[in-house]
């Protein structure tokens, strides 16, 4: 039996966060990762010899600026690798491309070549963009407060949500509460009439969603996408090194303060007696005794895996099973025999994000895969090629492709994902690289497909969402995971979440795990 201050289940992102700013308290902190290594899918892997691929993010959004000063992270070897252009937008014209630029009068140029009204709402489109995620940026570093009692200091603590308010006024507010439930097809009517700008956008609205465009409240994750952007449209920061380079950044801290970090260590249960977290058994027996404990994983494999249904009261467990997960993205890694060209892109262009996305109505059809359970011959495909800008990635000469493959769900009807499925999925993604990417399929030499039940045997993954649990409406902020525990806690004393089922939601911003950690110090 073994004894320790506090105990994180799981090495994603977010759970190296918390420990990190726990790390300065004296507490004794044991990480405990089921795989042989850290990260979750923060993580650079060779997936064929010689050959390297970024898990699942190619690209980063943001990661929380209270993180980087805190930790000093750039100070320890974060660098960003600094591009003018963010991501290009693929239309199935031969000159049918948006480049989005880091300069939104670059952007603005791009658009005017396919239409100069778009061209000429790009600018009050950004700002306004970037008025409304401002808002969302306080929002975000909020512990949401508990409904339906809300104390004194909860709201208190909502004041730093209001003063942005003050200086944008009442239209602040109503242009916010007025956007985040729209669906694409409603907040791009407003503004722009090409069909692949409406696209290019669209893509922000449905990442990692399991909904199409014409969803309601892809307006949010829109909106989600681009906090601390600053009104770049897309906003997109590639690590040097690979996206494995933050969770070793974040491991060398931890090991520089003792924390112990253990791999290849699964968990059988958290141990709960009287409704208190008294700490885990590992699948080997071995019993350890934890002051707190912060479970890192999503709210299913927390609750009903590691608990146990007998363990939680009736109407909480009702809130967990009906959490909606529906993982419909998949990845898609191959290695390449030489340097793919891509209609009508420079060689100076190729080191960004592409994304395929023609307009709305083709993410729409892509989309209905999910809903009736089938791989999707015409998915969504965003794709970059990572060892342009970390050329460690392949071998001299060769290259990686990566690319993000929507729709493909989780529950398929009819059979199962298996060999077959796979090769399916794989399929699909080369026809539609190959109507850009011209003889692609001879340049593959090997290849690794990553499905939604790979996500979840591989990293624990319900379902084999990336996010730990869909980002809709009824399942963000102060619902996020279940009403009952959205402030990072749970219902058994001494047990918090930090993953990313918890507010704000996915990402590898690091936000989910420094708000669980500041939850906890203002405890002590």
């Amino acid at each position: 039996m073994t004894q320790k201050d506090i105990i994180i289940i799981g090495s994603g992102i977010n759970s190296l966060v918390s420990a990190a700013i726990l790390k300065d308290t004296g507490k004794s902190i044991l990480i405990l990762e089921a795989r042989d290594n850290i990260g979750g899918l923060a993580s650079s892997i060779e997936f064929a010899p010689g050959f390297k691929c970024n898990v699942i993010h190619d690209t980063i959004k943001y990661i929380d600026p209270r993180l980087i000063n805190e930790l000093k992270l750039k100070e320890q070897g974060l660098k960003f690798i600094d591009q003018d252009l963010k991501k290009i937008a693929l239309g199935y014209g031969n000159d049918d491309k948006i480049i989005f630029h880091k300069n939104s009068s670059t952007t603005r140029e791009s658009i005017a070549a396919l239409s100069i009204k778009d061209a000429d709402n790009w600018n009050d489109f950004t700002k306004y963009v970037d008025k409304l995620t401002k808002f969302l940026e306080q929002l975000y570093q909020l512990t949401p407060p508990e409904l339906p009692n809300i104390g004194l200091l909860d709201a208190l603590s909502m004041r730093s949500l209001i003063n942005p308010l003050l200086k944008q006024g009442t239209k602040g507010l109503v242009d916010l509460v007025r956007t985040a439930p729209m669906m694409m097809p409603e907040f791009m009517d407003e503004w722009f009439e090409g069909e692949l700008l409406r696209g290019a956008l669209s893509t922000a609205g449905i990442n990692g969603l399991s909904y199409g465009p014409y969803a309601s409240a892809t307006g949010y994750n829109f909106l989600h996408q681009h906090l601390y952007s600053n009104g770049i449209i897309h906003n997109s920061n590639v690590i040097s090194g690979g996206t494995g380079t933050l969770s070793g950044i974040l491991k060398k801290i931890l090991v520089e303060k003792n924390v112990e970090i253990r791999t290849s260590t699964k968990i059988k249960s958290i141990d709960i007696k009287n409704k208190s977290c008294e700490g885990v058994t590992t699948k080997d027996g071995e019993i350890i005794l934890a002051e707190k404990v912060i479970s890192g994983l999503d709210p299913t494999n927390t609750f009903i895996n590691l608990i146990g249904i007998p363990n939680l009261d009736p109407n909480f467990h009702t809130q967990v099973r009906n959490i909606k997960y529906r993982g419909s993205t998949a990845r898609v890694h191959f290695t390449l025999r030489d340097m793919p060209m891509i209609e009508n892109i420079t060689i100076d262009q190729m080191g960004t994000l592409f994304s395929i996305c023609p307009s709305m109505e083709y993410l729409e059809k892509a989309s209905d895969g999910v809903k009736y359970g089938y791989i999707s011959k015409n998915p969504h495909v965003e794709f970059s090629i990572p060892s342009i800008l970390n050329p460690q990635f392949s071998p001299e000469g060769k290259h990686v492709l990566s690319a993000s493959v929507q729709y493909a769900p989780y529950h398929l009807r009819g059979k199962k994902w298996d060999t077959d499925s796979k090769e399916e999925l794989k399929q699909s993604t080369i026809r539609v690289l190959e109507r850009k990417i011209p003889n692609f399929s001879k340049l593959i030499d090997e290849s690794m497909v990553l499905s939604p039940i790979d996500l979840e045997v591989e990293f624990g993954l319900t379902e084999g969402n990336i996010n730990h649990s869909e980002m809709t409406l009824d399942q963000l902020l102060f619902m996020r995971p279940t009403v009952s525990s959205a402030q990072y806690t749970t219902p058994f004393h001494n047990l918090y979440l930090c993953g990313s089922g918890t507010h704000p939601g996915g990402g590898l911003h690091g936000m989910n795990g420094y708000n669980a950690a500041k939850k906890i110090l203002s405890e002590v």
